[in-house]
């Protein structure tokens, strides 16, 4: 198949809720579900980290409901363990420039390591900046909330966005174990916070930038990413 072109995916290494012992990593399907889809489609993907290296991935993800078998064997693939959750790259090993788009992946450790990596935040501005795409899903909005443009504008200023609700915060029963809920840190930066109901798969596009609301939106979002990059 015919190479279209990279699409950076960026995974957490944080496997605990801060000073809470209770275990969290990278939400799985929201990364095998896009993964599948852009890499079917013709695209390849690097995986990239705050800090390089291993990759937890959240216990709950792995339950039934949550996952497919395409999940799992994409999970189980050795280029998936062996880039994603063993050796994912550090951002001092990306060339922003080689990426037509950018995925910033869920599970509430992204919550502590995602928005406020300087490196990471440069690389997105400079995938956007060149015509490329930014886009999230669910928790992965916090690698979004920090970008500025050279004025000092937020990316999110006046966008169309959504990710994780407040709702769905409570709903899991995780809302007192994080340090902020990213509906409302998005609507402090101006964003126009769109969602459905919980739980429901839901990606909207403003742009050059595509957002998912919650774990189910993986794959919404790759689709709209892919309907935009051709």
């Amino acid at each position: 198949m015919e190479n279209k072109g990279k699409v950076l995916v960026v995974l957490t290494n944080v496997e605990q809720y801060g000073e809470d012992p209770g275990q969290t990593g990278l939400w799985l399907a929201e990364a095998t579900e896009f993964v599948a889809e852009v890499t079917r489609a013709g695209y390849q993907v690097d995986y990239v980290s705050p800090q390089g290296g291993a990759v937890p991935i959240d216990p709950r993800s792995l339950k039934k409901w949550y996952v497919t078998e395409e999940d799992l064997r994409l999970r189980d693939s050795w280029d998936f363990q062996k880039r994603a959750l063993t050796s994912s790259k550090k951002p001092e090993d990306i060339s922003a420039q080689d990426y037509l788009a950018i995925y910033y992946t869920g599970g509430h450790g992204v919550i502590w390591d995602f928005p406020d990596n300087q490196a990471l935040q440069d690389i997105a501005l400079t995938i956007y900046e060149q015509g490329g795409f930014v886009t999230s899903v669910c928790h992965g909005l916090a690698g979004l909330l920090n970008l500025q443009d050279s004025s000092g504008h937020y990316l999110l200023a006046g966008k169309q966005v959504t990710g994780f609700t407040k709702w769905e915060e409570i709903l899991s029963g995780k809302w007192k174990k994080v340090p902020f809920i990213t509906e409302t840190e998005a609507k402090k930066r101006g964003a126009n916070f769109q969602q459905k109901f919980p739980f429901q798969s839901h990606a909207l596009q403003d742009g050059r930038l595509i957002t998912g609301q919650n774990p189910m939106s993986g794959r919404a979002v790759a689709r709209l990413l892919l309907e935009a990059m051709e």
